[in-house]
C-alpha cells in the first residue's frame, strides 16, 4: 500500500541579521553543508545524512525570527488532498510554484492561529553528494563541528494553540505526544507525525509568530557534550545545558546563533507508536518537565524568543 499524508519535517527558513556569521554558526559549529546560495541572496544548507537538496534556510533580514516551516507529503496528490481539508477548516491556501526554492516542487502555504506559515510540499531533489545507499559507509562527508545528523523539530511561540492542536490532529492527521497544562488552560503542546516524541511543537504566548528554538539531531548523549565544548571554545551564547527534559526525554543543550535565534541540539527521546496514550504535565511539576535535572525553568528560557 503506498504511503499517504505527512511524513516528516523537511525546511525551515530562519532570518539572519549577518549572512556571513551566520553561515559560520552553521556550517562550522552546528556541523551542516552550505548546498547552494539563490539569487535572492537565500542560503540553503543539509546535513550530511539528509536525502533531500536542503533543510535550512537563512534569508538576510533586519530582524531575527522564523518566516515558515514545511513538511514533506509523500506524494504529490496529498497536497491536493490537504488543500481541500485545510480549506474546509476555514485557512486560506496559496501556491508556490515549483523552483521558488531549488530543487523543491509546488508547494502549499497557509498560516494557522499561532501566527506561524506552515507549508507542504511532496517533491525535494536529491541532495548532491547524497549519502550513500549501497554498502554504505557509517559516513560519507566526514563529521565536523556538532555533527548534526538532521533537522529536526521547532518550537514555535504564539496564541490559540487550543486551535493549533484542534487543526494539526484533525486535518494534518498529528498526534499529541505530550501536553502541559495549567489551571488557566493548555500552555504547550508536542506533536508528532511520525515515531518520534515531536516534530513540531507549540508554547502559549501573547505575540503570534515567534520562534522559540530551531532543533538538531545528534547522535547520542556524548556528542551533546561535544557541542557544548564547541560553545565554549568559540564562545557561543548559552542558554541551558547540557541537561535533558523530562517532556520528551531528550537530552540537550540551548544556545544562540549570531542573530539571537536560539539552537538546540539534542539526543536521545523515546519512541512513539500511535496508539500510545499522550503524557500529561502540570504546574505542579512543569520545571522537572522542562528541565529533568535542574527541575526549574530559567528566565531567558521562557521569555527570548525572535
Amino acid at each position: 500500500m503506498a504511503m499517504t499524508g505527512v511524513l516528516r519535517p523537511g525546511y525551515i527558513q530562519v532570518r539572519v541579521l549577518d549572512m556571513p556569521a551566520a553561515i559560520e554558526h552553521y556550517t562550522k559549529r552546528i556541523g551542516l553543508h552550505q548546498v547552494t546560495e539563490g539569487a535572492d541572496g537565500r542560503v540553503y544548507l543539509k546535513s550530511a545524512e539528509e536525502f533531500d537538496h536542503h533543510s535550512i534556510i537563512l534569508r538576510r533580514a533586519d530582524h531575527a525570527g522564523v518566516d515558515f516551516m514545511a513538511f514533506k507529503v509523500a506524494a504529490d496528490s496529498d497536497l491536493d488532498s490537504f488543500e481541500k481539508r485545510i480549506k474546509d477548516y476555514g485557512y486560506a491556501v496559496d501556491h508556490v510554484a515549483a523552483g521558488e526554492q531549488p530543487g523543491v516542487g509546488r508547494r502549499l502555504g497557509f498560516t494557522i492561529a499561532s501566527g506561524h506559515r506552515i507549508e507542504l510540499f511532496a517533491h525535494a531533489d536529491q541532495s548532491d553528494p547524497m549519502p550513500p545507499v549501497h554498502n554504505p559507509d557509517i559516513w560519507n562527508l566526514e563529521p565536523h563541528g556538532m555533527g548534526a545528523r538532521r533537522f529536526d523539530h521547532a518550537l514555535f511561540y504564539g496564541p490559540d494553540i487550543e486551535k493549533v492542536l484542534d487543526f494539526f490532529t484533525k486535518v494534518l492527521d498529528f498526534r499529541l505526544a505530550e501536553r502541559v497544562d495549567m489551571p488557566d488552560g493548555l500552555l504547550a503542546i508536542w506533536l508528532t507525525c511520525g515515531m518520534k516524541a515531536h516534530d513540531i511543537a507549540f508554547v502559549k504566548h501573547p505575540e503570534p509568530g515567534k520562534l522559540h528554538h530551531v532543533s538538531f539531531d545528534l547522535e547520542n548523549w556524548q556528542s551533546v557534550g561535544h557541542a557544548a565544548d564547541i560553545i565554549t571554545r568559540y564562545d557561543i551564547s548559552i542558554d541551558i545545558g547540557p541537561t535533558r527534559h523530562g517532556i520528551t526525554r531528550g537530552q540537550t543543550i540551548y544556545f544562540f546563533d549570531p542573530s539571537g535565534n536560539r539552537n538546540e541540539v539534542f539526543a536521545g527521546g523515546y519512541t512513539y507508536y500511535p496508539d500510545l496514550p499522550t503524557r500529561t504535565w502540570d504546574e505542579t511539576q512543569i520545571g522537572k518537565g522542562i528541565f529533568y535535572y535542574e527541575r526549574q525553568l530559567n528566565e531567558a528560557f521562557l521569555s527570548v524568543v525572535t
